[in-house]
Formats: structure tokens, C-alpha cells, sequence
């Protein structure tokens, strides 16, 4: 019985932790300036919504928290801290590779973390970057940055 006590009690703390997520995000969001947008909404609409929604399931979770999973070890700590390390590596290669660059370093990044052997992560990083760069600059019209060591 005290475990599905512990369990809760972690579900509340996580869902608490989401929470203050979403409240974060929520603020960078509504605290957005822009001088004219054609959308009549702006670009503030998408992140409050979606600080919004986080919230909501966020309120969920602490009054429904479920059963939680023990906290992983070894390889699998590594290889969930590894994620978000290879984010912020190819957000800080933005400026100086890009946003072909970033995508390809991010999805070859992350296919080297789940396994994928070298030619396939090549391959798919390649396929990634050429698939996301036609969709943002072909066909919704998005002016994307070479970075500074291309251009």
C-alpha cells in the first residue's frame, strides 16, 4: 500500500513540476512582441494555447496521478539525457550552420542515440534536413538561415 502512496505522491510532483512548465511558458508566450503580423491572432495565440492545454492535463494528472515508473538507470539515464543534450547542441549550431545544419546534426544526433547504425542515421539526417528545409522554405514560404560559416 505504501508504494501506490510513493507512486502518487510522485505523480503529484511531476504533474506540479508540468505545471510550472506550462505557467513558464504561458508567460514567454503571452510576453511576445511584434510590430505587425497578418495573422489576427499574432504569434502569441499558439504558445498560450498551448501553455493552456499543458495546464489543463497538468491539473489532470495532480487530481488523477496514476501509477508512476521507477526513475531509469545505466544506459537508458544516459541515453534519455542524451535527447535533450543533442537539442540544445543544435540550437547552439544554429547561427553558426543554419537551420539545415541544426536539423542535420539534431536527427543524426538522435538516430546515433536510439542505434540507428552510421549509414542509415547519414541517410535520415539527410533525408530530415531536405524534407523539413522544402517544407519550410518551399511550401510555406519561410525564410531559413544558412548560418554564418555558409553564407
Amino acid at each position: 500500500m505504501s508504494n501506490m502512496v510513493e507512486n502518487r505522491r510522485l505523480g503529484r510532483i511531476a504533474a506540479l513540476v508540468l505545471l510550472g512548465v506550462a505557467v513558464a511558458y504561458g508567460i514567454g508566450g503571452a510576453t511576445i512582441e511584434y510590430a505587425f503580423s497578418s495573422d489576427p491572432l499574432g504569434p502569441r495565440a499558439m504558445p498560450v494555447m498551448l501553455a493552456a492545454v499543458l495546464a489543463g492535463l497538468s491539473f489532470l494528472y495532480l487530481a488523477w496521478p496514476g501509477s508512476v515508473e521507477a526513475i531509469p538507470t545505466g544506459p537508458a539515464l544516459v541515453r534519455i539525457l542524451a535527447i535533450p543534450a543533442i537539442l540544445v547542441l543544435s540550437v547552439m549550431l544554429f547561427e553558426p550552420l543554419g537551420f539545415a545544419g541544426s536539423i542535420f546534426v539534431l536527427t543524426f544526433g538522435v538516430a546515433m542515440i536510439f542505434g540507428a547504425p552510421m549509414k542509415y542515421a547519414l541517410l535520415g539526417a539527410a533525408g530530415q534536413t531536405l524534407l523539413w528545409w522544402t517544407v519550410f522554405a518551399y511550401v510555406l514560404q519561410v525564410y531559413l538561415p544558412t548560418g554564418s560559416l555558409f553564407g
